[in-house]
């Protein structure tokens, strides 16, 4: 894993912080809120955009990590980026309350396991 992946990682898991703080001010603050669903929606493109950055500059971390399912991150970013009329809030909930804290604790797992590149691993 290079320094960009690994930094790109931690950002995923800051993001999925965010995104757990979001959730627990509860369902029905976020069916409540307008600008709490266009928070989870910016949260989720955040999520998705580290992980394009990831395959575009390290597309062999993201195949050899089948199980942190990174590229349905990167699918559902770009859903909402470009299909933002077909958003689905309740399914955007469920990726938030349900996927985001699981990928992100296989994500944290992930970077506790592999140690940081050094100079020469470039």
């Amino acid at each position: 894993m290079n320094e960009r992946t690994r930094r790109w990682l931690e950002d995923l898991v800051d993001h999925a912080a965010a995104a757990k703080r979001l959730v627990a001010r509860g369902k029905d603050a976020y069916d409540a809120d307008e600008m709490l669903r266009y928070a989870a929606e910016n949260l989720l493109i955040r999520l998705g955009e580290c992980v394009s950055r990831i395959d575009r500059d390290d597309p062999a971390f993201v195949d050899a990590h089948p199980d942190l399912e990174l590229r349905r991150l990167k699918d559902a970013r770009n859903v909402i980026a470009h299909g933002y009329d077909i958003v689905d809030a309740e399914l955007l909930w469920a990726i938030l309350s349900t996927n985001i804290p699981n990928v992100a604790r296989q994500v944290t797992e992930t970077l506790d396991t592999i140690r940081p590149s050094t100079p020469t691993d470039r």
